[in-house]
């Protein structure tokens, strides 16, 4: 049982939009954002991040004022939020673009939070993982 608390989640109006967004303590504005491929509907991205206006632009930071874990609870319960509301999504694709001090060869800070809790997203028993570079693939077992 997660003892972390979540943000208050902000959901869509209409939930195939898939824009979802919460606040931290801290006033940090959160937008968890569900992309569908055109080539396969049935294969979601996920991007996230700060969108505060002191960030220049950068919309997808995530930053380090301690709130981490809380963020990450809050973004995972988004995300269960979205499957429980989409039941026939076979593929999840996460992003860790590295940022300006890291490495493009080694996992960015971004990979290392989705290795911590994709597992704790998505049951193993039904859902593979394949990380690789900076990005995770969260693919449905026994798909066609």
């Amino acid at each position: 049982m997660n003892t972390v608390p979540i943000y208050r989640i902000q959901a869509p109006a209409i939930a195939s939009a898939g824009v979802y967004f919460f606040t931290t303590d801290s006033g940090l504005n959160y937008e968890v954002r569900f992309g569908r491929r055109q080539d396969n509907i049935l294969h979601a991205t996920i991007v996230f991040g700060v969108i505060n206006d002191e960030f220049d632009g950068e919309e997808y930071v995530v930053t380090n004022r301690g709130e981490v874990f809380r963020v990450m609870t809050t973004i995972s319960e988004i995300v269960r939020i979205f499957m429980r509301e989409h039941p026939k999504i076979m593929i999840y694709e996460f992003n860790g673009i590295p940022r300006d001090d890291e490495s493009e060869s080694q996992d960015s800070k971004r990979t290392l939070l989705y290795k911590r809790y994709l597992p704790r997203i998505f049951d193993q028993a039904v859902w593979d993982f394949n990380f690789s570079g900076n990005s995770a693939l969260v693919t449905r077992k026994g798909r066609l």
